[in-house]
């Protein structure tokens, strides 16, 4: 799960003079056994790539300035021709991922979430970018998420985006209910009493919302889980861990706010655009969620942005680390590649350029500020060069995000449970609505029925 739960979508149409004539440089799509079109280039002569990820037609401003960066960048590089973008939302579906990938029939340059990156890496289905990735400038300044994409010292793919996970909550619903905005809680235990004068205020008002379906709600007990210091999978990842002492923990105070606070309301939240309708509804006290959840209240749920704020994940031990990245088809040629990693470092990792360039943001009136993506360590040259121009063009008020930045300083990032996590979370969901739903609902058992069908599962694919 990407954050927000679909990830960020970064990109628009093809001007018309990026686009060479099918005649001079093939069709564009990989040929049935996923070879590369007829313009794929040689040394020293142009080269033809398709790329994925397009934000669609509905994202007017994100769509606008990726076709203007597509413009700059053919223009800087007259030799590559940027033969195909595709739009998508999400970047990553994962039936429509699963059939081009059998299909042999992705992009040379294609978009991945974090859970993937494993299995494509081990079932040989990206390049290995190592002999290349030296000639990007910024490279030297990633930070640890770049080891994601490491396999036996090979890089096999380069991250553009991640978030980890805190807790967003609504400063007006807290003013209202006696609470200081300025000091939201730190513990669950605090959580939990600060939901029960939230829901006091009366009908409507909802102290804490969950996910409980749709894989969303697996996903949230994995973020949980990871914060008391609980693990979803064995290090080896052939089994379940998350039927634990830390597992129970997470859905018992989930019961204990639905049914003996009563601080959670009634309704389940099945799917991510409805429990963010309700957070920006304007009486939701708090969820979990990573700082981009803001923006998403913004600009997709029309919330009033200045009325909300994220801290730190109550006691985490560990921080739920998601996002996604680019990884380049392995029937790429060197050539290929090479322009591939060009196009990526142009419009998710230079400093001042796509989406990095955030003068140009700011005056798109596109949010700038906000602590993400975090991909340069902050004391490297790339790292600083992103900081001072994020805090030169900010059009949001730091202390919005400063709670989440200061307090989860020191806290271990943890990835997503390996490549099945979507599989995982979609059992998972059934405890999540289960405690929700059902005032006798037993949390060891229910981990247990669901330990069982994850070893299943794992024990299926192998």
């Amino acid at each position: 799960m990407t954050r927000s739960g679909c990830r960020r979508l970064l990109g628009p149409l093809l001007a018309s003079a990026l686009v060479l004539a099918a005649s001079a440089c093939g069709s564009g799509e990989p040929t049935a056994d996923g070879a590369q079109p007829s313009g794929s280039g040689s040394a020293g002569g142009p080269v033809s790539i398709t790329v994925n990820c397009m934000p669609p037609k509905t994202n007017k401003a994100q769509r606008t300035t990726y076709e203007e960066d597509l413009a700059a960048f053919r223009k800087l590089n007259p030799d590559i021709n940027i033969e195909k973008v595709t739009d998508a939302f999400p970047c990553y579906e994962p039936r429509t991922f699963e059939a081009k990938l059998a299909g042999g029939q992705l992009e040379t340059v294609f978009f991945v979430n974090f859970p993937n990156v494993g299995r494509l890496v081990a079932a040989g289905q990206a390049a290995d970018l190592t002999p290349y990735v030296g000639e990007l400038k910024t490279f030297k300044d990633y930070n640890a998420s770049l080891d994601i994409f490491k396999k036996d010292g090979k890089v096999y793919g380069l991250p553009t985006d991640g978030y980890g996970m805190g807790l967003v909550y609504n400063r007006d619903v807290f003013t209202k209910a006696g609470l200081d905005p300025a000091n939201p809680p730190k513990t669950w235990a605090e959580v939990r009493e600060a939901a029960k004068k939230i829901s006091a205020l009366g009908p409507g008002y909802v102290g804490f919302g969950e996910y409980s379906g749709n894989n969303v709600g697996g996903w949230h007990f994995t973020a949980s889980l990871y914060g008391r210091g609980g693990d979803v999978v064995t290090p080896d990842g052939k089994q379940a861990a998350f039927n634990s002492p830390e597992g129970v923990a997470v859905l018992e105070n989930l019961k204990q706010m639905r049914w003996t606070d009563d601080s959670m309301g009634s309704r389940l939240y099945i799917d991510w655009p409805a429990l963010m309708k309700a957070m920006a509804g304007g009486r939701m006290g708090m969820m979990l969620g990573a700082p981009d959840v803001l923006i998403s209240l913004r600009n997709d749920f029309q919330a009033k942005f200045e009325n909300y704020a994220v801290a730190a994940q109550p006691e985490a031990k560990a921080l739920f680390n998601g996002g996604a990245g680019y990884m380049i088809n392995p029937k790429a040629t060197p050539e290929q590649i090479r322009a591939g990693l060009k196009w990526i470092e142009y419009e998710f990792l230079t400093p001042g350029k796509g989406q990095l360039d955030y003068v140009r943001a700011k005056g798109a009136n596109l949010t700038v500020g906000q602590p993400y993506p975090d991909l340069y360590g902050a004391d490297t040259p790339s790292g600083q060069e992103v900081l001072r121009l994020r805090s030169e063009n900010a059009n949001v008020a730091p202390e919005q995000f400063a709670l989440w930045a200061q307090g989860s300083k020191g806290i271990p990032p943890k990835a997503e449970p390996g490549p099945y996590a979507q599989e995982i979370y979609a059992i998972l969901d059934t405890p999540m609505s289960a405690v929700l739903t059902r005032r006798d609902a037993d949390p060891a058992k229910l981990l247990a029925d669901a330990e069982a069908k994850v070893n299943a599962l794992l024990a299926k694919k192998g």
